[in-house]
């Protein structure tokens, strides 16, 4: 799996002129799915991203975790993570995985992130989706479990 995860001081997504969900602080995560990810791989990204320590302490050194400034989550799906260039000017994204696997992914993660206590919002599997985030830092982080 793949997660992008961008540290926000706000983010929304919308669909078809609605808001389907929105954050104040805390992370905007773009996340991305392949045939051979499992529960293994979202498990891995529960506990990277839950612990994760990126916003500042009173010392403005980078040492809280979302639990500690009680941040939120905004979780797009985002096939185009798995996007190949090596060859032509049009993306290939065979390497992304067939939907119904990688929803059932995405779903889980979001789950998976709930019950760790973390309040998180999601766009909608699959839908045209507009989403706008305020980048705090910036600060922007890449999660590959083919090289965890």
């Amino acid at each position: 799996m793949r997660v992008l995860l961008q540290k926000v001081s706000e983010a929304s997504v919308t669909i078809n002129g609605q808001v389907h969900g929105e954050i104040q602080q805390g992370f905007c995560l773009l996340v991305g799915a392949q045939d051979s990810d499992t529960s293994a791989e979202v498990d891995y990204l529960v506990h990277k991203i839950s612990k994760l320590r990126v916003f500042e302490d009173d010392a403005g050194k980078m040492n809280l975790s979302l639990a500690d400034v009680a941040g939120s989550i905004l979780s797009v799906s985002q096939f185009t993570l798995y996007a190949s260039t090596k060859k032509g000017n049009r993306p290939s994204f065979t390497a992304a995985g067939e939907p119904q696997h990688a929803k059932k992914l995405y779903e889980e993660l979001n789950e998976k992130l709930a019950a760790a206590g973390i309040h998180v919002e999601t766009g909608v599997f699959g839908a045209d989706m507009q989403v706008a985030l305020v980048n705090d830092g910036p600060v922007t982080i890449w999660f590959d479990t083919d090289h965890k």
